[in-house]
């Protein structure tokens, strides 16, 4: 889900780089530039054929809007702001996927440039799976709102990019196709779409991974997560560094092309000056002959004399306009090149804060988490010694329940805040609870944000999970 789709992106999944860029990518991520010969696309109608790189993805979306006279709500914006491009990722189990794409074949899946997988074929299942996506996406879809679909087989695990405009009735409709109207309903048209994409790749035995809602399967620990965002951050950072020299590399190629640019100009004007200086004295002589003016055989030889070298300033022009040419080649590509690593060094920036915020974010769980031990930990250790009177202030607290029945409130609040109001009465009741009252209108406000929610939420818990008498089921 993009705003828009960047020349960046575009030359990834086109593989549409220099060769500069296809040097900065094999030394970033896992690329074969020996398989890179087996990657295709599926156009329209299905059509299987090699990458068409001479359109990037944005001239595409632009050549698609306007046939159909649709406007880019981004058009005009110094920044855009709405979700004009959904990318699907589409994938299997890795070592199905390799079968699929290569069968029985040996392969070599380094990052590099690999002679032993020059002899290596793309087998058909491939390309039948990737249709069989391409007709679900089409009819789901549509496929004039289809932009790119291309299937990677020179990387690690064989893949393929759906790119797709989010347009319903000849409008951007990226909210009520993809989103919803809220992050409920958003997660439920997630839920569906990886369902019937499942039921595609059963044939194919890409079996979908279970929910972990029906698993209750745990997340990796705190620690390890937070370690593991730190370690990406590193290699972030340690990408940027690379990054950073290679810019500065290609600017030292470029003020260096941009010299031999200005010699080459500068010689070729010089040339062209000598060259058109030489006819003038051709025709100067051609008109004395044309008068009788002098001896004409004398004259002649002079002008056979002047074309010859008229003829070598020609060979010196054209090899220096040849020249003038490549180095004029050479330059943009460069100029790509720092366009692309500019891209990239912005997006990994971004995406280095992003994964900085989330290690800091799981530190402040670590802090809080303590600062709740600690809290529930003095207050059991000195309440013992508190007069009667004094116990009486911390009656129905929130710290006396998390002290007496902290798990089974903590359980009790995460439920209502999913939203499952009669789970969570049920886990209240079950564990000696019964204290929310039945006339108790419960619910989210609109306005109410996260903070605010998971607040009541305790609050509730803390009701529902103390005794009453006579309780029956509350809601």
């Amino acid at each position: 889900m993009m705003k828009g789709f960047t020349a960046a992106q575009s030359r990834e999944h086109q593989r549409a780089w220099t060769e500069k860029g296809w040097d900065c990518a094999v030394a970033r991520g896992n690329y074969d530039r020996s398989r890179e010969r087996l990657n295709f696309e599926i156009a329209k109608g299905g059509i299987i054929r090699p990458i068409d790189k001479s359109i990037s993805i944005p001239k595409r979306m632009a050549k698609t809007l306007a046939e159909r006279g649709i406007t880019d709500p981004n058009e005009g914006l110094e920044e855009p702001k709405f979700r004009t491009v959904v990318d699907f990722i589409l994938s299997g189990s890795q070592e199905r996927m390799r079968e699929m794409a290569f069968g029985t074949q040996e392969v070599v899946y380094e990052p590099g440039n690999n002679t032993e997988n020059y002899s290596l074929r793309r087998m058909p299942e491939i390309e039948h799976w990737a249709r069989d996506m391409y007709d679900f996406v089409c009819d789901r879809y549509g496929e004039e709102n289809i932009i790119g679909f291309y299937v990677h087989m020179d990387e690690t695990t064989p893949h393929l990019h759906c790119t797709i405009l989010p347009i319903e009735n000849r409008k951007f409709a990226f909210k009520k196709m993809f989103a919803g109207k809220d992050k409920y309903e958003y997660k439920q048209k997630t839920a569906a779409l990886h369902d019937a994409f499942a039921e595609v790749n059963r044939p194919w035995g890409l079996a979908r991974g279970t929910s972990i809602t029906q698993t209750e399967a745990r997340h990796m620990p705190v620690e390890q997560y937070r370690r593991y965002l730190e370690e990406l951050c590193a290699t972030k950072e340690e990408e940027l560094f690379n990054l950073h020299k290679a810019l500065s590399a290609i600017r030292t190629e470029m003020s260096t092309a941009e010299r031999r640019i200005k010699g080459l100009t500068t010689m070729v004007g010089n040339l062209e000056n000598e060259r058109s200086g030489k006819l003038d004295q051709i025709a100067n002589l051609q008109r004395q002959i044309a008068n009788s003016e002098g001896d004409k055989a004398e004259l002649e030889k002079r002008i056979r004399g002047l074309q010859t070298e008229v003829n070598e300033v020609d060979e010196k022009l054209a090899d220096k306009q040849g020249k003038l040419t490549e180095a004029d080649r050479k330059y943009e590509e460069l100029k790509a090149d720092m366009g692309y690593v500019e891209e990239r060094t912005g997006e990994l920036r971004q995406s280095a804060m992003e994964y900085s915020r989330q290690a800091q974010s799981g530190v402040a769980s670590f802090i809080k988490d303590a600062m709740l031990e600690s809290m529930v930990s003095d207050y059991q250790q000195r309440s013992p010694a508190l007069s009667a009177s004094d116990q009486q202030l911390f009656d129905d607290s929130t710290l006396q329940s998390i002290s007496e029945k902290g798990n089974e409130v903590m359980q009790c609040a995460t439920m209502l805040f999913l939203g499952y109001i009669d789970q969570a009465t049920t886990f209240a009741e079950g564990h000696g609870g019964g204290g929310g009252g039945s006339d108790v209108k419960w619910g989210r406000d609109d306005d109410e944000d996260n903070c605010q929610w998971a607040r009541r939420c305790l609050a509730m818990a803390n009701k529902m999970m103390k005794p009453s008498v006579g309780r029956g089921r509350r809601r």
